[in-house]
């Protein structure tokens, strides 16, 4: 797919966390007395640091890189909204209504493919290029029926010319099978083999560059799963 095909300039990224962020820190509404009368320790505004946004709201220090699209006018938030699932308060379940794009009124075992891929399905000149998954983790976000590919920081496919033939031969007759081995074999050789950082350091700094490199090129759609027990270097916990 070429810039002339492309479906539009515009790039969606949805970065989906299945562990856990304060909200109340990261954009803290010191204006209300009673922030600071209940949260006196962990949200602070802007007296201790954080980044004032409009007399009322004030941005986690950690994130005050976002002030210049705050001022630009490129930058929202939208606090306290939440899906309509109330019924057994899983979290689980919460999730996957939140990636299906439904609502009460469809039951959750019925709740099959995501909101993305159903716009992929009706997005002109989409390819599998078009979307991405980033983490470890299948997301119902993009399954359906549009083809996406997926990437982890921790993929590590590395074939041999000989290798990679072998293996187009043996699954050239299965559709399923042939497309994601080929997706496999162009993606799990990127290896971050020049990045110093060590750790989960080293693995967000990979995401990025990887996400970068596709948002500037052919990919409109990307959301991004940061799984349980591993929180972004520097973020406001």
């Amino acid at each position: 797919m070429t810039f002339a095909s492309a479906p539009g300039e515009n790039r969606l990224v949805v970065i989906i966390l299945r562990g856990a962020m304060d909200g109340l820190d990261v954009l803290q509404p010191y204006g209300d007395p009673m922030l600071a009368k209940l949260r006196s320790t962990i949200s602070v505004g802007p007296g201790q640091g954080a980044t004032d946004l409009d007399g009322f709201y004030a941005l986690h220090s950690d994130l005050a890189m976002l002030m210049p699209l705050w001022q630009a006018g490129q930058l929202a938030f939208a606090q306290a909204v939440s899906t309509p699932y109330r019924d057994k308060r899983s979290h689980f379940d919460g999730q996957d209504v939140l990636e299906a794009g439904t609502g009460n009124d469809v039951p959750n075992f019925q709740r099959t493919g995501g909101w993305l891929n159903r716009l992929l399905q009706v997005m002109p000149n989409a390819v599998s290029e078009t979307a991405y998954s980033v983490g470890i983790d299948e997301m119902r976000i993009l399954s359906g029926q549009a083809r996406s590919k997926s990437w982890a920081p921790e993929a590590d496919l590395t074939l041999s010319a000989q290798g990679q033939l072998l293996l187009e031969q043996i699954y050239h007759d299965d559709p399923l099978f042939r497309d994601a081995a080929q997706d496999a074999g162009e993606l799990g050789g990127q290896e971050m083999l020049d990045l110093d950082a060590k750790g989960p350091t080293r693995e967000a700094q990979g995401l990025a560059r990887f996400a970068a490199d596709r948002l500037n090129g052919e990919t409109r759609s990307r959301p991004f799963l940061w799984p349980v027990g591993i929180a972004m270097p520097d973020s406001p916990r």
